[in-house]
């Protein structure tokens, strides 16, 4: 495993046992649909068209979508990356049929040499729980695209605050999990992400729902920085 910072290291503390065996009630069933106004099956649609049979998992949180989610191939390589041991147990075990591999590793350090290549990854609800702002937090797509094959597609979302519409609902939430720095995202926005996924990938889609966006890109080595 690499080194962790220490802002990388409290935000993924949170997610101990006992609060991932009530994450999927809380976050994807009442959160997603009556706070965040972005339902859990548009999120699970948009990781399905991305998918390929070749893919790594990045923040994989409880393995929900990786449990439900629908490979375009029986003979699937997945791969699941993240930082806090809970999390990677819970899902390796939700998606034991795959055989994944398991990588612990804060995803804002260089990662380890992977010798063979992923075609698709994803990251749902991992940027808004990163420290720093987009710019800075951002540095993990420079991490991924060396576990990435020429042409993969990397989609994902994340939770915006800034140049969106929030009820009061959702601004008193985000408040509170960025004051408790389960989030950090206060200053994240729609085009923030847009000229960060725009400097680095080609073919980039971006669309908000509710406080939701909702991504998509290529990676094409000749075109990135």
């Amino acid at each position: 495993m690499n080194s962790p910072t220490e802002a990388s290291a409290a935000g993924q503390a949170v997610y101990s046992k006992r609060i991932l065996s009530i994450y999927d009630i809380w976050v994807l069933g009442i959160s997603n649909s009556l706070i965040w106004k972005c339902r859990t099956k548009t999120i699970l649609n948009w990781m399905n068209q991305s998918l390929t049979a070749n893919h790594l998992d990045v923040g994989v949180g409880t393995g929900y979508y990786l449990n439900h989610c629908a490979f375009p191939d029986s003979n699937v390589r997945l791969g699941l990356l993240d930082l806090n041991p809970n999390s990677l147990a819970a899902a390796a075990s939700r998606a034991s049929r795959y055989t994944p591999e398991t990588y612990q590793a804060d995803i804002l350090q260089p990662l380890p040499d992977q010798p063979q290549g992923f075609d698709s990854v994803s990251l749902n609800y991992l940027l808004h729980c990163l420290p720093g702002d987009l710019s800075s937090k951002s540095t993990l797509f420079d991490h991924l695209n060396q576990w990435l094959n020429p042409g993969a597609i990397i989609s994902g979302s994340t939770i915006l605050a800034e140049g969106i519409p929030r009820s009061l609902p959702a601004r008193k939430l985000m408040n509170f999990y960025n004051q408790k720095k389960i989030f950090t995202n206060s200053a994240d926005s729609r085009d923030e992400l847009q000229s960060q996924l725009q400097s680095r990938y080609t073919d980039v889609e971006l669309k908000v729902t509710g406080c939701v966006a909702l991504f998509r890109a290529r990676y094409t080595p000749s075109t990135t920085n």
